[in-house]
């Protein structure tokens, strides 16, 4: 799914993608991918900067605070990066991926 689709799909669930808080939410968060997927691959949570290059929020609303970002990220290479996938390179980081990229995705409700 690309980003707008999978929360798209969250929101159908009364949910949003993922917003990440703290390392321990983040390895929470990897347990559950790897769980679901049997590997660790890279997956859409709810981070964009889409609105204002540089200035990440998350899809819920709440405070953009952690970051696990990779080294050099966020680089919004070629101009267009602007959704934020998990488990990237040998790392598990943070990297700005193209919106319209299709990757899993994890949504997070409250309960």
């Amino acid at each position: 799914m690309t980003w707008a689709q999978a929360q798209r799909i969250c929101r159908n669930m009364n949910a949003n993608l993922a917003s990440v808080h703290s390392y321990d939410e983040y390895q929470f968060i990897r347990g559950v991918i790897s769980r679901a997927t049997h590997e660790s691959g890279l997956t859409w949570i709810g981070g964009s900067d889409g609105q204002q290059e540089g200035y990440w929020f998350w899809i819920d609303g709440t405070s953009f605070t952690f970051t696990q970002w990779c080294q050099g990220e966020p680089n919004n290479h070629r101009g267009n990066e602007h959704c934020l996938l998990v488990n990237f390179s040998g790392s598990k980081c943070w990297n700005d991926g193209t919106c319209d990229s299709r990757f899993p995705f994890i949504c997070v409700r409250a309960i």
